[in-house]
């Protein structure tokens, strides 16, 4: 599911911002309201995406967020080929919005 940046800016509180590492220096964001989580996009619909997290906490400054991570899913068993694991390797890593930008 989606959700639009300005929707999400009046919002009262959302319960987590999820910074996705999609690459080494490329960036999507998503919140969790709800227990559900909701890609952030732009007015046209396109996901909002950058190249540092902290371009991402700029894009995301208004919103009234509980707690930041950041999350990454390695691909180093694909690399090595080895074959698709049960396990999940997510590793969310807690943020803190300290407004450097």
């Amino acid at each position: 599911m989606t959700m639009p940046l300005s929707k999400l800016e009046k919002f009262f509180y959302i319960d987590k911002l999820v910074v996705h590492s999609l690459d080494l220096s490329l960036y999507q964001a998503s919140v969790v309201i709800d227990g559900h989580e909701h890609y952030i996009t732009n007015e046209k619909g396109d996901y909002i995406r950058a190249i540092s997290v902290l371009e991402i906490q700029k894009l995301c400054r208004k919103l009234k967020v509980k707690s930041w991570v950041l999350r990454q899913q390695s691909a180093y068993d694909e690399m090595i080929g080895m074959p698709d694991s049960k396990q999940d390797n997510t590793l969310e890593v807690p943020l803190s919005n300290n407004k450097l930008y």
